[in-house]
């Protein structure tokens, strides 16, 4: 833990700058965002930014000295009755209690927001002119998902390509439904588990919707609606195709904005500040086994 002297920034100062990027307003109602573990006037010099705080990720940000973890998954999402180191969540938190290191997460606002997690993604892929795929009442700027356009059309194959070279490698890969060979232009984004949101990416009528976390069902009777809208309404392509990856890895390209952004704005407030984001996969799928010369 870093002792601190007068030109150390507080958690508090941090805590300020996050929720300036990332309102909690934003947040979904069943959401639980925000500080999780810290005293707000402990001083903070060096953030770690992470998907999830794990053993993992946790020993990692101490073994660097970090004073402050930013994750954008809940830590403490369901009730705790406990914080015994008997217990998964008691033990994690004694070790950044004894560690000096505060516990923050940005969830469903940094998923919202602007410059969040799903404008991250969408500026990953190249799209242009995105709109918020369901907009917040009070900003329409602001909200779930984005909307936008390619700068120019690629086959359903290349833009998966582009995107499976562009997020962090997992062992499930990015799975696809639809037509390889398709052009595509316009494309419906959202990080995390999106499936949920479907028909307001149907909606918006984009040629692709890329999410995470599809189940069989969902994927299937979204396939089975676009080849019949394909059937029944002349010039309607079988869209959207939908192209699915590892939960992780779509909300993985945030870290380092975010770390960026809040170095950036710390620094205007006159504060130096380090920030480190953690590589460490933390999806929990480790390998994928294939038939012997089988293919996909």
């Amino acid at each position: 833990m870093n002792s601190g002297n007068q030109s150390d920034a507080t958690l508090g100062q941090v805590i300020e700058v996050l929720e300036d990027l990332y309102p909690i307003r934003l947040a979904e109602d069943w959401d639980h965002v925000g500080l999780a573990v810290g005293d707000r006037s402990a001083p903070v010099r060096r953030i770690c930014f992470a998907v999830d705080a794990t053993y993992a990720t946790i020993t990692e940000a101490l073994d660097w000295g970090a004073d402050l973890i930013v994750t954008h998954h809940p830590f403490l999402f369901s009730a705790v009755h406990s914080v015994s180191t008997d217990t998964d969540r008691g033990h994690i938190i004694h070790q950044l209690i004894a560690g000096g290191c505060a516990l923050y997460t940005a969830h469903t606002n940094a998923d919202s927001a602007q410059g969040g997690v799903n404008d991250a993604l969408a500026d990953l892929i190249g799209l242009q002119d995105t709109t918020p795929l369901v907009p917040d009442s009070q900003d329409p700027t602001c909200g779930l998902g984005r909307v936008g356009k390619l700068e120019h059309s690629l086959s359903l194959r290349d833009l998966a390509q582009r995107l499976a070279d562009a997020i962090p490698v997992t062992a499930q890969g990015v799975r696809v439904a639809g037509d390889l060979g398709a052009r595509v232009s316009t494309v419906a984004v959202l990080g995390g588990s999106g499936a949920s949101l479907l028909d307001a990416a149907v909606n918006a009528n984009p040629d692709v919707y890329i999410t995470s976390d599809f189940k069989h069902h969902d994927a299937l009777d979204a396939r089975e609606a676009a080849h019949h809208r394909s059937a029944t309404a002349a010039g309607i392509g079988q869209t959207p195709y939908l192209i699915d990856t590892a939960h992780y890895a779509s909300e993985w390209p945030w870290l380092p904005v975010a770390a960026s952004a809040v170095k950036t704005a710390m620094e205007q407030r006159g504060y130096s500040m380090d920030t480190w984001v953690s590589t460490l996969r933390t999806d929990p799928w480790t390998a994928r086994v294939q038939p012997k010369g089988g293919t996909a």
